[in-house]
Order: structure tokens, then C-alpha cells, then sequence
């Protein structure tokens, strides 16, 4: 405890620099994620647990190829963060411009596709009929939002890179709280309008959506801000493409192997009863919340690392990292004692089934003793996307995930039977592991040597 506190007091300044980026980045990630919790809650006390699975494996979709083809965010950030360090900010706003020009072609290209082939892609769940006809009929609506979360994602990052993690939390607060009202309206069927069920739910996150990229053009294209989007930078350039896709294309990877892990630990799960299904959903909603202050603090290290950088300071670099390092792994103590302690409140939160909380106590558990590694790999992993080192990062997760996380979730459901727990057992003993190994990596302080050249 003295050594801790010993080394926050030697760095001080960094601390509060830290701080003051992750705590609304912090608050956009919390709001962001309770923009899906919004509607898991809303669908489980008003529809029941088949809507429930039925809109986690639709979502599950969505966000799978949302952060696979939005990964071109990564190096933008990347190069975004190096960019302001050297106060070019000339360059800053090309790099801006031509970022969300990429993720404006990829968004209409992917939405077009997800909805062309909707049943095919709802098809590879094992479920019954009922859920499959809502995961498709929630799934079609959705689908029509994801251009608008492409753009969105890429005006955040933007904005993140160059130190500004206010204005997308102050975005992401709206539309959450439309999402929420829209929710009560549609699914239930609130005043002159009528009744919509698990449709409600899609179009009021959609509309949400929408609200958010208008209010993202505003800041980015419409005020004369220091970092904006200009119409004459939005032609792609080689100069550019050509550094963003050899930063980005790694965390697309990385993306996709980690969104597939969860699809394929979906299908395993959907082999369980339906209230196992709904059980593996709920305790996904609660582990998201809880890891949400790492995901800020991820982005704060992203940003100030390759701030730093860029003023060729690499000791600091290297003091940022694990300075956020140490404040995600204590919140990972404090939240597993959460878990510990109150395991039964926090389940009552999202559902009444009492078939469901008994289900889930278990694995509460296990979530809470995963807590600090969980934090620690979030965090150091986003200090070096920061520095550009996104192929360590890249080669690392796909390790977890297709040596450990994947082989041991079908180990403990399928062949040793253990229940929705089994995908925690496989989790923990991943991020036990590899926490260590991505230390190592970052210890070694070959990230200070990545060039990131436009």
C-alpha cells in the first residue's frame, strides 16, 4: 500500500492528466453501454427471457461487425493523439477527414449486406423458433442504426484523440436518456402510440443513434473548432491510407477474432436452456458495466501516450501506462468486492426470474475474482494502441482467445457440463495468464520505437 502510494505522489500532474480524460471517457463508455442495458432491462421486465436472448444475439451481431469494420478508429486515434503532441494540427484535421470518409464508405457497405442477408446471419444460433423470429425481427430495425454508430464511433475518436473525451460523453448522456424514454414509449405503448414490443425497442435505440450523429456533425463539421472535419480533406490520399491501414488493420484482426470468440461462446451457450441463455446475457450486461472506468482509462492512456510521444518524452509514455494501469486494477478490487458482497442486489437489478438470479450466483463469483486482471490487460492494452503497437496487442489477444478463452468455455459447457459458469472458468484462467505475458511486452519498452508516419 505504501509503495502505491508513494508512486501516485511521485507522479502527481500525470494523475490529474489522467484523470481528467478518463473520467468523461469514463462517463461515455458507462452511458454508451447502458444504451443496450437500457433495453436488456426494458425487454425482461416488459417481454420476458425469449426477447431477452433474442436481442443479445442480434446485438451480439451488430456490434461484431460494427467493431470489426470500425477499426480503422484505432489508428486514427493513434495517429490522431501523435499528431496533436507535435501541434500540427493541419495534418490533425486531414487525418480526421479522411477517417470518417473510410468509415462512412465501410458503414454503408456493411449495413447493406447485414440487412441483404439478416436470416442467414440470425440462422447460425441454435435457438428455438420464437427467439430466432425476434432476434430477426429486432435484428432488421438495428441494422438501419449501424451507419449511424460507424460515423459516430469515428467522430469520438477523433475528438478522444486530441484530448476532448467531454463532448462524446455529453453525446452519448443524450442519447442514452432518449433511448431510455423512447424504450417506455415504444415497447409498452405509451399515450397515442401503440404498442410495439421488441420493435419498440430497436426503432428507439435507431432513433437514438441518428440523434447522436447529428449532434456529432454540429461539433465536427458545422463550428469552427481547432480540430474539424473539412469536406476539401475528406478525399482519401495514399499518405494517409497508407499509415492508417497499417496501424487499423491489426486492431481489425483483433476485433474480429475477439467478436467471433464471442459468437462461437454464443452459439456454446445457446446449447444451454433458454433461462441459461437469458442468465449468460444478464451477467455479460453486468461484467460490462463493471469494466467500464478501465475502458476510460484505456483511452486516457491511448491519448496520452501518443501525446507524449509525439513530444519525444518516452519516460512519461511509459509512466502514463502504468500509472493507469495501477487506478484500473484497484477499481477492479473495489468492484470484485462488489460482487462478492452483493451478488444477489445487482442480479435483482436486471431481472425479476428468481430461476435466473439462482442460476447466475455463482458466476457472480468468478466475475468479481476476474475484476483486477480483466482491468489491468483493458488498460495496458490501450496504452499501446496509443503508441501504435497494435500488432503486439493484436497477436497477444488472438493467444487468450484461441488457446485458452474459446477451447475451455466448450471444455467446461459441453464436455464437463459445468453450466453458463463454465464461460467464466475459461475468462479467468485467459486474463490470468495473459495479463502477465502483455506486462512483459510492455515492460520491454519496444512500443517507444514504433514511427507513425503520414
Amino acid at each position: 500500500m505504501y509503495r502505491i502510494k508513494s508512486f501516485f505522489n511521485t507522479h502527481k500532474i500525470l494523475l490529474t492528466s489522467i484523470i481528467a480524460i478518463a473520467l468523461p471517457a469514463i462517463g461515455e463508455m458507462s452511458l454508451n453501454t447502458l444504451l443496450g442495458v437500457a433495453d436488456t432491462l426494458m425487454i425482461s421486465h416488459f417481454i420476458g427471457p425469449n426477447a431477452l436472448s433474442a436481442v443479445g444475439y442480434a446485438n451480439q451481431i451488430v456490434f461484431t461487425l460494427i467493431f470489426i469494420f470500425s477499426s480503422f478508429n484505432t489508428g486514427a486515434t493513434a495517429m490522431i493523439s501523435r499528431t496533436y503532441g507535435e501541434k500540427n494540427y493541419k495534418k490533425l484535421n486531414i487525418i480526421a477527414a479522411q477517417s470518417t470518409s473510410i468509415n462512412l464508405i465501410i458503414g454503408i457497405i456493411v449495413t447493406i449486406l447485414a440487412f441483404l442477408f439478416a436470416r442467414q446471419i440470425i440462422g447460425i444460433y441454435d435457438v428455438s423458433e420464437d427467439v430466432f423470429r425476434m432476434a430477426l425481427e429486432y435484428f432488421y430495425i438495428i441494422v438501419l442504426g449501424m451507419l449511424f454508430m460507424f460515423l459516430s464511433f469515428s467522430c469520438a475518436a477523433i475528438l478522444r484523440g486530441s484530448g476532448n473525451t467531454i463532448t462524446p460523453m455529453v453525446i452519448t448522456g443524450i442519447a442514452n436518456v432518449m433511448n431510455i424514454i423512447g424504450n417506455y414509449i415504444l415497447i409498452t405503448g405509451f399515450g397515442p402510440f401503440p404498442e410495439m414490443g421488441i420493435a419498440g425497442a430497436a426503432w428507439s435505440t435507431t432513433i437514438s443513434r441518428m440523434i447522436a450523429i447529428i449532434l456529432y456533425t454540429n461539433i465536427l463539421f458545422i463550428k469552427k473548432n481547432r480540430v474539424r472535419i473539412k469536406i476539401k480533406y475528406m478525399k482519401i490520399t495514399k499518405n494517409i491510407l497508407k499509415p492508417l491501414w497499417n496501424l487499423s488493420y491489426p486492431g481489425a484482426i483483433e476485433q474480429a477474432l475477439m467478436q467471433i470468440s464471442f459468437v462461437i461462446v454464443g452459439i456454446i451457450v445457446s446449447k444451454l436452456d433458454t433461462n441459461s441463455e437469458a442468465a449468460f446475457r444478464i451477467l455479460l450486461n453486468i461484467e460490462s458495466i463493471s469494466f467500464m472506468p478501465a475502458v476510460g482509462l484505456s483511452i486516457a492512456a491511448a491519448t496520452l501516450v501518443g501525446k507524449t510521444l509525439g513530444e519525444n518524452d518516452t519516460e512519461k509514455a511509459s509512466a502514463t501506462g502504468y500509472t493507469a494501469a495501477i487506478i484500473g486494477v484497484l477499481w477492479g478490487i473495489f468492484m470484485g468486492g462488489i460482487f462478492f458482497v452483493f451478488p444477489k442486489q445487482l442480479l435483482g437489478v436486471f431481472t425479476p426470474e428468481k430461476k435466473i438470479i439462482l442460476l447466475s450466483l455463482t458466476t457472480m463469483y468468478f466475475i468479481g475474482l476476474n475484476q483486477p486482471f480483466l482491468n489491468y490487460m483493458i488498460v495496458i492494452s490501450g496504452a499501446l494502441r496509443g503508441a501504435g503497437d497494435t500488432r503486439s496487442v493484436m497477436a497477444i489477444v488472438f493467444l487468450r482467445l484461441w488457446s485458452m478463452f474459446v477451447p475451455l468455455t466448450y471444455l467446461f459447457i459441453i464436455v464437463l457440463d459445468k453450466g453458463v459458469v463454465g464461460v467464466w472458468y475459461a475468462e479467468i484462467m485467459s486474463f490470468l495468464v495473459f495479463s502477465i505475458v502483455i506486462s512483459l511486452r510492455f515492460k520491454s519498452k519496444k512500443w517507444t520505437e514504433i514511427r507513425i508516419d503520414s
